[in-house]
């Protein structure tokens, strides 16, 4: 075994950070570790929204007296007490530690470097920035969200070989495999919301909830500038499990709206971008604001298209499945894009196998 030293106890309080995932939005996904001796005497993570931070839960885990142990923490601690929790600095601050290392401070302005100004002034050796780039990874649509008010928006699709989502007459099902599915729907359980445009719902008629793993249902958002929606289609039921948000312009039917409201379903009215379609970055500041922190988007072809074209999108997610289809419907249209060198730049952070396909997973900056 490595000797023990700063990263890699941080590597272990990443590792609990990542049990929270899907179960802390909008609050960040953190964990904590106590080291007294040499040896890990508390551990633990942020499990659910609303409940304790991952620093209480370390201490309420932690076996004998830890005074004089090092505190290993992924975020900042906080320092304000919050709609749901106190500060954890409080209760930090009851305890004589040797040393406190941070992964990575909290840009949230509440927070935002104080508790670490406030631990030095205690005489608390304090360290920050070990593993700072993983600890700020795994917080990704936290960081944007807290410093932006904007969710983070990562783009969903499967494809063929030669990028095609469907055949020329809309068929789409199933170009990926069932295990490429299966991890699909676990994407969806980590997201606040999934979206999609009315052309989707008109064609396929999806539930857009989490079927195949275990998991929560995110808010389903469908943009539908002029309310076409048919009021039987399947994302206007089950209410309870996973509301719906309807995204319109000013264009949409008064009585339409009236209708869908009396079903319990939430109509956004937002407004025009410049080809009198719902403006996106409109909608994301309004779902923004119902603490979405961050959005997965499935479709179609020309809601993809607009995201990538308006700059929206911060991560890509193309799941290319081992077939050729020829003519079809291409997983992104046009972008006015006439020369190579003006194309749109990817940062490859992942690629594994899921069954027969392969899994691109990509930041766009």
């Amino acid at each position: 075994m490595p000797n023990p030293n700063d990263e890699y106890y941080m590597k272990k309080a990443l590792a609990l950070a990542r049990r929270g995932l899907g179960k802390t939005s909008p609050n960040p996904m953190v964990g904590a570790v106590i080291v007294k001796n040499n040896k890990i005497v508390g551990r633990s993570y942020h499990r659910r929204f609303g409940g304790p931070h991952a620093e209480i839960n370390a201490i309420q885990d932690a076996k004998g007296d830890i005074n004089g142990a090092t505190l290993y923490v992924t975020l900042e601690p906080c320092c304000h007490k919050g709609k749901k929790t106190p500060p954890c600095l409080d209760t930090l601050l009851k305890y004589r530690w040797k040393r406190v290392v941070i992964g990575t401070s909290d840009p949230n302005p509440k927070v935002n470097g104080r508790s670490i100004e406030i631990l030095k002034k205690k005489g608390i050796e304090t360290k920050v920035g070990v593993l700072k780039e993983e600890c700020q990874s795994l917080n990704e649509a936290y960081f944007k969200y807290i410093q932006t008010g904007i969710p983070f928006v990562t783009l969903k699709f499967a494809q063929t070989l030669d990028g095609r989502i469907a055949t020329w007459t809309g068929d789409s099902k199933w170009i990926s495999s069932e295990p490429s599915l299966k991890w699909a729907h676990r994407l969806r359980s980590l997201h606040d919301a999934v979206l999609v445009g009315v052309g989707t719902v008109l064609t396929d008629d999806p539930q857009l909830t989490v079927r195949l793993v275990k998991g929560r249902n995110p808010v389903r958002v469908v943009v539908d500038s002029r309310l076409r929606i048919p009021l039987s289609s399947k994302i206007l039921k089950d209410l309870e499990s996973a509301p719906t948000i309807i995204a319109v312009t000013s264009q949409a039917d008064i009585e339409k709206m009236f209708a869908l409201s009396i079903m319990g379903i939430e109509v956004l009215t937002i407004g025009e971008d410049s080809e009198g379609m719902v403006d996106l970055k409109g909608l994301l500041k309004k779902l923004g604001e119902q603490n979405i922190s961050s959005v997965l988007v499935e479709g179609g072809a020309t809601t993809l298209t607009s995201f990538i074209r308006q700059g929206l999108a911060d991560k890509i997610v193309a799941i290319i499945a081992p077939k050729i289809m020829g003519e079809g419907v291409e997983a992104v249209g046009d972008l006015e894009i006439l020369k190579v060198g003006r194309a749109l730049k990817l940062s490859f952070d992942k690629v594994h196998r899921k069954g027969e396909d392969v899994i691109i997973e990509a930041k766009t900056s």
